[in-house]
Formats: structure tokens, C-alpha cells, sequence
């Protein structure tokens, strides 16, 4: 994972996996303070798993029907769970000029305990799509796992060309 030296960084360490929100959002816990808060990953957009309007949105946009959209986000949520399930110690890295979303969600690129990045194995497997929602110092490297994984049919780009 190669970092953007002009954006200054900030590293939580000692800190779990309270509950998969899903495939973008997780809660977590410290350790040590109890203290929680939710994550939204950087640069990856994961298919939802309730029917809202942002579902309805991507059903307009992808030409997909809402059944298949949140059985894909089902995927993402299950696929995020067998790499980091609840209880997984993870380290936190932000990036301080780019912090909270719209909805004033912290940004994350979340770090497993072997140094995997979780954003990073969304989009390498096929289950999530890089976008530019919210911005991110790696976004063209992401937009490139994106589509090696399109081209090759994994993940979710087994099923569809696009999500």
C-alpha cells in the first residue's frame, strides 16, 4: 500500500471491529477506552443491503433491480466479514485534510492485523467499485483494482459488468 506523501496521515492503533455495518462501514471499538465510532472506507463504494434511496438511485443508474443490487451488497457484507469479523484488531490511518464525509463519518483505510489493506481486498475481489464520492489520496490506484477485477470477472463483476 503506497501512500501520498503530500497528504499528512493520522494512525489509530488499538482498535477492533465492533460490528460490520457493511461492505463500506464498519463500527469500532478501542480497546482500551471503550470509546466507538463508525468508519466509512475511502475510495470504494460497496452495493447497500437495505432498500433506501441510494439503493433506488443505483437501481436508476445501473439498469439492475434492487433485488439483485441488495443481494450483491449481501456479498460484500459476507465477504467483509470472512476478512475482518467482529473482533479483529485493526489500525486506523486518515487522512487529516480529508476526514469526515457528508454525513460526518470518519474516513478510514482499514488496516488488518497481517498489514492487508480491507479497502484494498474489497476492490481486488470484485466487491466494492472505486468512486470519487469521497475523495482520496490512492483513488487512481484504486480505480485500477477496480477494473483488473472487472476485466476479469471477479467478485461481483462475475455476475455483472457493472454495479
Amino acid at each position: 500500500m503506497q501512500y501520498n506523501a503530500k497528504a499528512p496521515y493520522l494512525v489509530e492503533t488499538h482498535w477492533q471491529i465492533e460490528e460490520v455495518i457493511d461492505g463500506d462501514s464498519i463500527i469500532i471499538r478501542n480497546r482500551f477506552s471503550q470509546l466507538q465510532k463508525r468508519i466509512r472506507l475511502y475510495g470504494l463504494d460497496a452495493p447497500e443491503v437495505r432498500i433506501s434511496r441510494k439503493m433506488i438511485e443505483e437501481e436508476q443508474k445501473s439498469h439492475l433491480a434492487a433485488h439483485f443490487l441488495r443481494q450483491f451488497g449481501l456479498m460484500s457484507l459476507q465477504y467483509v466479514l470472512s476478512v475482518a469479523p467482529p473482533k479483529t484488531n485493526v489500525t486506523i490511518i486518515t487522512e487529516t485534510n480529508n476526514y469526515y464525509d457528508y454525513w460526518k463519518r470518519q474516513l478510514g483505510y482499514v488496516i488488518l492485523p497481517g498489514g492487508e489493506c480491507l479497502n484494498d481486498l474489497l476492490l481486488i475481489n470484485g466487491f466494492a467499485k472505486a468512486t470519487d464520492k469521497f475523495y482520496c489520496s490512492r483513488l487512481a490506484e484504486f480505480q485500477l483494482m477496480n477494473r483488473e477485477a472487472q476485466l476479469n470477472n471477479i467478485g461481483i463483476y462475475s455476475y455483472v459488468n457493472n454495479f
